[in-house]
């Protein structure tokens, strides 16, 4: 393709053509499906690398936007960083931060408490989604219409460490763990909800989105509804970015650590401003993602996320990343009596809010929020609508 025609189009997509001969210099450019532009940066000399892992078994989802903006925008290579996203295990990958083989994880609150009560030496650092980010999944023709109705029941779950997410939260609203069944259906959980073979199963938010889109692909034995946590009342926490413990006494770690999380302050700024833009550089960094879902249905997955994101930037203290230690110490609490901890861990064994405010105080907001004003949405994103009801 001729390079003038190309910048043109990725002009049109978003990039002023100052911003494209910068940002151009030194790195590849390729065209994803509908349309959508990805840009990968070449690897820089100086740049320090760091890996972080999902909590999921792929990342074609719209949940770590705050990080594919910055990567995309180029905002960490800026704040002299490398930063690549690999898919987990559905299992946290705890030991794997612990060796140094990953440098951060991105846990629930189960998995951490367990693994910190097992012995593997790592703290959270963030809170991504400061609020209760689970929901239960039933079928389209259930009568279930609350949590504790599912006393007795049977709950299909991916992997049989989801207990530890799942049990906390029966337990909050006085339901015995014990008093339910589990059955694990790996990749297939959802199905077997919708199928009938299980009475609920666990999800999050942007899934149930996600899961909306998608039903019809499905077929109409598809059919499914949502008991949204934060509807019946859970109160969380929720699934936080996790180091090594002794990282946090390494100065030049723990300034690594803090520029990643600037970069991710930049992300969810940039959303704040201009949320379809985020939505569709998300979007169009995961060409298998296009294939599963549509535009809009990204938007909606998106900020289903974003507004828990924000939860504690719209309230005090202001600050994204922020650990509520009254949730916390209920939760520890909870874990320790089900006996999922053999004792009561120590709040400041597990957590801290040692790097949230310089990360938020250093992020360069003024200029994600500028560049968010002045992305140009394609001809897919520009016919989507923001959903109400999610507050930034």
């Amino acid at each position: 393709m001729d390079e003038d025609k190309l910048a043109e189009e990725l002009v049109e997509k978003g990039l002023t053509r100052g911003d494209l001969l910068k940002r151009t210099a030194g790195v590849g450019l390729g065209i994803s499906a509908l349309g959508l532009f990805e840009i990968e940066p070449a690897l820089g000399q100086g740049l320090t690398k760091v890996k972080w892992v999902s909590p999921r078994g792929t990342l074609d989802v719209m949940d770590d936007f705050n990080l594919w903006v910055p990567i995309k925008m180029g905002y960490y290579r800026r704040l002299g960083l490398d930063v690549s996203l690999s898919p987990g295990d559905a299992s946290g990958n705890l030991p794997q931060v612990a060796a140094g083989q990953i440098d951060m994880g991105y846990p629930s609150p189960g998995v951490l408490t367990s693994s910190i009560e097992a012995g593997v030496p790592v703290i959270s650092i963030w809170e991504q989604y400061p609020a209760q980010v689970f929901d239960f999944v039933i079928p389209g023709k259930s009568k279930i219409t609350h949590p504790r109705q599912l006393k007795g029941k049977t709950i299909a779950i991916f992997t049989d460490i989801w207990r530890t997410i799942i049990n906390p939260m029966l337990a909050e609203i006085g339901v015995d763990p014990k008093s339910v069944k589990y059955r694990v259906f790996g990749p297939q959980w959802v199905q077997a909800v919708a199928l009938g073979q299980a009475d609920a199963g666990l999800v999050w938010e942007g899934l149930r989105a996600q899961l909306v889109g998608q039903s019809a692909a499905f077929g109409s034995a598809f059919q499914v509804k949502f008991l949204v946590g934060t509807r019946w009342g859970s109160k969380g926490p929720s699934n936080t970015y996790v180091v090594r413990t002794a990282d946090l006494s390494d100065a030049k770690k723990r300034d690594v650590y803090s520029r990643v999380l600037q970069g991710s302050v930049m992300g969810s700024e940039f959303a704040k401003a201009n949320p379809r833009a985020a939505a569709q550089i998300t979007y169009g960094a995961r060409p298998l993602l296009q294939k599963l879902i549509p535009p809009q249905v990204a938007v909606e997955s998106m900020m289903q996320l974003a507004s828990g994101y924000s939860v504690f930037h719209r309230r005090p203290p202001h600050l994204y990343g922020w650990h509520d230690a009254a949730s916390w110490n209920r939760y520890l609490n909870s874990v320790a009596k089900l006996g999922q901890t053999k004792k009561r861990l120590n709040i400041k064994d597990v957590l801290t809010n040692d790097m949230v405010r310089a990360a938020n105080q250093k992020a360069d907001v003024a200029r994600a929020r500028r560049d968010a004003k002045a992305f140009k949405l394609n001809e897919f994103f520009r016919t989507t609508t923001v959903p109400k009801g999610y507050p930034l």
